[in-house]
């Protein structure tokens, strides 16, 4: 419990750390046996891509623990962008300990620095419970809309 926690932008030399954490939240969540050089091309475009958002990594001892990634979405509603909370994954053996919070914070601090920001969002399945009330313990409320998606290839 001891281990003292930091938090940072990802780097190009994360990239394969992140790609296998997204792969095991992918199994854990949902059984998806995702493709290896697929998901480390993808993590790699995003973080050589800055327009397209960016990841965070939480790290003990510089090895990474966490990790979240942050994409937008334009809002002509509010003129704005909103930031979503994706791919978050914390290593087994090190959830419980208030690292996710820690994330949240650094994120929600860091856009209220963008006055372009205007909100954050995440989507969740409807059955991780546990996971709904770590969003609501940090002051997220659930909404009335429902996501719907067609993937193509």
């Amino acid at each position: 419990m001891g281990d003292h926690f930091t938090i940072r932008r990802a780097k190009i030399e994360d990239a394969p750390v992140i790609a296998d954490f997204n792969r095991a939240m992918a199994w854990e969540t949902e059984q998806k046996q995702l493709e290896p050089g697929t998901i480390l091309a993808g993590v790699q475009q995003l973080i050589t891509n800055p327009q397209y958002g960016f990841y965070i990594v939480s790290e003990v001892k510089e090895q990474p623990v966490a990790c979240l990634l942050i994409t937008y979405e334009w809002s002509d509603w509010r003129n704005g962008l909103f930031w979503w909370i994706q791919s978050v994954y914390v290593k087994p053996e090190f959830r419980q300990r208030g690292i996710y919070k820690q994330m949240y914070t650094y994120i929600k601090n860091l856009a209220h620095t963008d006055r372009r920001v205007c909100g954050l969002r995440l989507y969740v399945a409807d059955t991780n419970q546990q996971a709904q009330m770590a969003y609501r313990r940090l002051g997220m409320d659930a909404t009335h809309y429902r996501i719907f998606e067609e993937i193509f290839g």
